[in-house]
């Protein structure tokens, strides 16, 4: 199957919130918190220069969501807020969205990229491996995680 990445286009957005269906699922997605977000949520996300929104799209269907942040400070970036349709699941989908991701974040010339994930999202952890990012150690998770309102997993992939 052919996939393509693209700019995020805010008519897709109402899709794309449609599927975190619970409120876990859009807290563990995004850490949304609001009990029915509306597309206006993504302007607010994509108002920092750093953030680059992309849509996945198999054919003429958008079929996954994600963000490239940038860290010049540190010469890095990190993917994030990243979802599929359900309907797309467990296909290797995943994978090769991710891949693409990726291969826009090395487009910037920063030398690592990582993400991070909820630990009982164990499909996306999967999905991310066989997409080439590996864990850190757990002493650099748990300085990672210092900061942060909730546990996370760390990954990332080098050049």
């Amino acid at each position: 199957m052919e996939y393509r990445l693209e700019p995020f286009d805010r008519a897709n957005a109402p899709a794309v919130l449609s599927w975190a269906r619970t409120r876990e699922e859009r807290e563990a997605w995004a850490s949304i918190t609001e009990p029915e977000p509306d597309a206006s949520i993504f302007d607010r996300w994509v108002a920092d220069a750093d953030v680059r929104a992309f849509g996945f799209f198999e054919e003429d269907r958008c079929i996954g969501y994600g963000e490239i942040w940038l860290d010049p400070e540190e010469g890095e970036v990190e993917l994030a807020r990243i979802i599929l349709d359900p309907a797309t699941r467990g296909r290797g989908v995943g994978r090769a969205f991710v891949r693409a991701l990726v291969g826009r974040a090395r487009d910037v010339g920063y030398g690592e990229v990582w993400l991070r994930v909820v630990p009982e999202n164990e499909r996306a952890i999967t999905a991310y491996a066989a997409a080439g990012f590996v864990r850190t150690t757990p002493e650099e998770e748990s300085t990672f995680n210092d900061s942060q309102p909730r546990e996370y997993v760390w990954m990332r992939v080098d050049r």
